[in-house]
Order: C-alpha cells, then structure tokens, then sequence
C-alpha cells in the first residue's frame, strides 16, 4: 500500500496475518479514503521529546482534520507479546491511550523503539502498541517528516497525505 505525502511516497507492507485487527482496520480508512486529506501532524525526534525517562522516535498521522468524529469504532489492542511483531526502524504501529481504544491514528518508527512493545515503559500500562506492518519503500521520506519544523511535538505545517491507496 502507499501513502503520497506532500514530501513524497511511502510505501507500506502490512502484516494481515500476524495482526490481522489491526491491518484490517487501517485498510477499513484507506479504501473508504479516510487518510485523503489527512496528515501527519506530530513529530517526536530528541528536540522535541518532552519524556526524557523514555525517549522514542516516531511520527504520527491521522485522518483530515475535522473528520476524526467519524472514525469508526475502537479495535482490540494486538499486543506485540502475542503477534511477536516489534517496534523496529520503519515500523508502522496504531496510537492509542487505552487499551482496546486505537481507532485511525497511526505512527511510524525512526529507529528501534523497544519502550512501545508490550511490556515496554512508554505507556504506563505496559501493553504497548499494535504494530502491524512496516515502510518497504519511503523511509528517507519518513526521516524528513521526522525533521520538518514543529513547535514541540507538533509540525509546522502539518504534512499533507495527498492519497492513501493499496497497490495492485
């Protein structure tokens, strides 16, 4: 699958047998169009982390600005204890803040991120994130996300997600 970002193309291959919730949800907002104008809008690099005691790297994104009243409903937390999927460099992974409460909001991995996997001391709870897929094609664009300008963990201007489509 590929998102056409104003940066450029990143292409996505998504683990629908080990996270098969969470792939399929994802899928649900891309072949409905919901990412079409959305954006990546939040960026956390070590200038802009504001937990020193557990530092990550991502980005994250979400559907058009207005339209997260339509999100769909809440899916179940795919722990990476049982799919055995990892925050690795490129991962693709749902938001959330509690368990069983991700709904279109994703992220991306610059670098390892041990402390978003079940278990790890990013969420107070422990459970982690869902990662269900990875960037196959596009990192390079992902790393300039990562380093556009922000004003703390917010980019400034977002950047745009011009299309997000499967691919034949």
């Amino acid at each position: 699958m590929r998102l056409v970002t104003g940066l450029g193309k990143i292409d996505l291959e998504l683990d629908l047998a080990r996270a098969p919730v969470t792939a399929a949800n994802f899928l649900r907002y891309v072949d409905a169009g919901r990412y079409d104008g959305g954006r990546f809008h939040r960026t956390v690099r070590p200038d802009t982390e504001v937990r020193k005691d557990v530092p990550i790297e991502v980005v994250q994104a979400g559907v058009a600005p207005g339209r997260e009243a339509e999100d769909l409903p809440p899916i179940a937390l795919e722990r990476t204890a049982a799919t055995g999927l990892r925050h690795l460099d490129g991962a693709i992974s749902m938001a959330r803040d509690t368990p069983d409460s991700a709904t279109s909001d994703f992220f991306i991995c610059l670098g390892d991120q041990p402390a978003l996997d079940h278990g790890g001391a990013r969420n107070p709870d422990g459970q982690g994130f869902a990662v269900f897929g990875r960037v196959v094609a596009g990192l390079d664009v992902v790393r300039r996300i990562q380093q556009a300008p922000a004003e703390g963990q917010s980019l400034t201007p977002p950047v745009a997600i011009l299309s997000a489509r499967r691919l034949p």
